[in-house]
């Protein structure tokens, strides 16, 4: 009796739609991610089981490692006419590239006598071990409560704006988080806590990593 001869057919999977939705997630993930932007003083903040999610706009950080306080504030232009204030009560005249310049970088800390040497730098440059040694946080010469202080003056003036433009914006106070290295000097700590009290900002972010609850 002849055998019956079972024709084989082709294993072969065609990828082609696996293939589109695959680069699809890719380009959706790379479109809404945010980049990580380069910090001036890079600190290990503590961890903790609080997963309290920071503001995406309106908010300014203030870093601190290494007995040095660090300065950045969200918004272009809040950036700028932050630095107007500042420039006009130091006596520190800065030109228009100077304000552009300042105005796109992420964060600092050095004293205001050095940030135009600072802006001279390309951010490469700023962000160099041991370049910025830190904004001035004493009782005799406390330039970051000036910071503090104006980034929400600038910030009052902008949303101000935004609402005269007829933008649906409404007034609130400019957040602040506190970002400390988890090895930081409590002390340190503690007057950055005391500069924001001084100007009645009692509510405020503590910026830690996230671990696991049976840790």
């Amino acid at each position: 009796m002849a055998k019956v001869k079972v024709s084989k057919k082709s294993t072969r999977i065609d990828m082609t739609a696996m293939c589109d939705v695959a680069f699809l997630l890719l380009s959706f993930f790379v479109m809404t991610a945010t980049a990580k932007l380069p910090e001036p003083h890079p600190v290990d903040a503590p961890a903790s089981t609080v997963q309290t999610k920071l503001p995406e706009e309106n908010l300014a950080t203030i870093t601190v490692g290494d007995q040095k306080v660090f300065f950045s504030v969200l918004g272009k232009e809040v950036r700028r006419k932050t630095l107007e204030r500042i420039s006009e009560k130091y006596n520190v005249q800065f030109t228009e590239q100077e304000y552009e310049k300042f105005s796109n970088i992420p964060g600092f800390g050095v004293p205001v006598n050095q940030l135009k040497g600072l802006l001279k730098l390309d951010i490469a440059e700023m962000n160099e071990e041991d370049r910025q040694q830190g904004i001035p946080y004493d009782t005799i010469n406390n330039q970051l409560g000036d910071w503090v202080k104006f980034a929400r003056e600038a910030s009052r003036e902008f949303l101000n704006e935004e609402m005269a433009a007829g933008k649906d914006v409404k007034y609130v106070d400019l957040d602040v988080a506190i970002k400390g290295d988890a090895d930081e000097d409590y002390t340190t700590v503690k007057r950055v806590i005391d500069i924001l009290q001084e100007q009645k900002k009692n509510r405020f972010f503590l910026v830690t990593g996230l671990r696991n609850e049976d840790f």
